[in-house]
């Protein structure tokens, strides 16, 4: 009886060892294509029904004095909105296919007196709750942009993505992004234990 408990213990541990250390795969898109740098993609949920894909907006309620910046990664309340397009940049090439588990930069495309960047960072607004702006810088590896890195991840036949850069030898916060709906019902791509991961999908624009 000890053996067989200590055999499935094993197996167990093997399993999980061995999705930990799981090579890196192509991200695809809806298509079966394989998603690569300088080519634009929506971000369009699994689920639809419940809105559209993701954009950068200035949330007003979230701005003071009117400042439309930053501007905010959330989701399209009509499910036939795509969003805007977004472009991938891993931490190591400038060309080439999207891997998960890979450290990359997410930049936006859309029109707006902002005069920030569109490269997508960590910006924490709330307790417990990091919303995704786009204020952040493209490039330079390090802990001085640690919040501007992000990963694909595959979930089933899906995708997901984290934040759990390793770009540095650095501690930082490691989870997956969700949807965090705020008071005024939008639902902005968020990082918190308070909210379940977001599956996504990626369509070429």
């Amino acid at each position: 009886m000890k053996h067989s408990i200590l055999l499935a213990f094993c197996i167990i541990y093997l399993a999980f060892i061995c999705k930990t250390i799981a090579a890196p795969e192509p991200v695809l898109d809806i298509s079966g294509k394989k998603v690569t740098t300088g080519v634009k993609y929506y971000i369009l949920p699994v689920i639809r029904g419940r809105g559209g894909g993701l954009t950068v907006a200035n949330v007003s309620n979230l701005n003071s004095d009117n400042n439309p910046c930053p501007l905010y990664a959330i989701q399209e309340k009509l499910e036939v909105k795509n969003g805007e397009p977004v472009t991938f940049t891993p931490y190591n090439a400038k060309k080439g296919v999207i891997l998960t588990s890979t450290d990359l930069n997410i930049k936006s495309y859309v029109t707006t007196k902002c005069p920030q960047t569109q490269v997508w960072k960590l910006l924490k607004v709330l307790s417990g709750v990091w919303f995704l702006s786009a204020w952040g810088e493209e490039g330079n590896p390090g802990i001085n942009t640690i919040s501007n890195w992000f990963k694909i991840e595959k979930a089933g036949k899906d995708y997901v993505f984290s934040f759990c850069p390793s770009v540095c030898k650095c501690q930082t916060l490691c989870r997956e992004l969700g949807l965090y709906v705020d008071d005024n019902g939008i639902k902005h791509l968020a990082l918190s234990d308070q909210v379940p991961s977001f599956r996504v999908v990626f369509k070429r624009a």
